[in-house]
């Protein structure tokens, strides 16, 4: 019983890891598409150079995209 329990806790805590690390949504990127064509246009189509230029830009951000930003752990 107890190793069911720790089984499930630990896939619990692996499934929210890989939430947050995983890409953003259509919608999301739909939230953040104005921000990221004016802070960050030198990085569409780099998703990872966009995530990381969005989160050095995050206090210059929309409310909805600083909100997209955070939930992806930036």
């Amino acid at each position: 019983m107890k190793i069911s329990v720790l089984a499930v806790l630990l896939l619990a805590a692996t499934a929210q890891t890989a939430a947050a690390q995983s890409g953003p949504t259509p919608q999301e990127q739909m939230t953040c598409r104005s921000d990221a064509n004016k802070f960050c246009a030198e990085h569409i189509g780099k998703p990872p150079q966009m995530n990381a230029c969005l989160r050095e830009n995050k206090s210059k951000l929309s409310d909805g995209c600083r909100k997209v930003v955070e939930s992806h752990g930036g």
